[in-house]
């Protein structure tokens, strides 16, 4: 007895498929759970090490439950850009402290477990807006004049990050190696699909 080969009809290969998330491939989720994952403990670090001050961009010192801003340093050197003086203003409040450390918490937390995507994209997507705004890549040259240091004027990390948050809550990436399945199944995640 021989076993024949079938080959599907050239209108189910892959390429024509309607559906593009139909051409998701198992080496694909499990990428973009590897990107889910890193780019979750980019958002994560950065709360630990600004709270902890673990001494890689916060030393002991300035942490914040020593008494540091974690907004303060950067937010008052920002030297380019027509928002200048708000975010001048803004450094070191409680108001900006507080909510640029929930949403590194929330949105890392979010990212690694693999819950609320779209709402961690959203959020993500805000906060790296607010900083590519701050550092203002667009500018050649700093207030007083010298170069601002801007090797791309529109495409730099902020920017990547936040394709790469919209692109990981497109792709249910938290189904993979997360918790998105469990979450997306949860009562009020069924009524309030934007909770996904």
């Amino acid at each position: 007895m021989s076993v024949q080969k079938i080959n599907p009809p050239a209108s189910h290969a892959l390429e024509h498929v309607e559906a593009p998330g139909a051409m998701l491939t198992t080496g694909a989720a499990k990428a973009l759970a590897v990107l889910r994952i890193s780019l979750g403990f980019v958002f994560l670090w950065a709360f630990l090490d600004k709270t902890f001050g673990l001494g890689f961009s916060t030393p002991s010192e300035r942490a914040w439950i020593n008494g540091g801003s974690p907004t303060k340093g950067f937010l008052s050197s920002v030297d380019v850009g027509p928002f200048q003086s708000m975010f001048h203003t803004m450094a070191g409040t409680w108001y900006a402290n507080g909510l640029f450390m929930l949403s590194m918490l929330a949105i890392g937390v979010a990212l690694i477990a693999g819950i609320g995507l779209r709402i961690a994209a959203g959020a993500g997507v805000l906060v790296m807006a607010l900083m590519w705004l701050a550092e203002f890549p667009l500018d050649r040259t700093t207030a007083d004049g010298k170069p601002s240091g801007s090797s791309n004027p529109i495409t730099d990390y902020h920017f990547v990050y936040g394709v790469g948050l919209v692109v990981l809550a497109l792709t249910y990436a938290g189904h993979t190696w997360g918790l998105g399945r469990r979450w997306a199944q949860l009562p009020i995640v069924q009524k309030n699909r934007w909770l996904i």
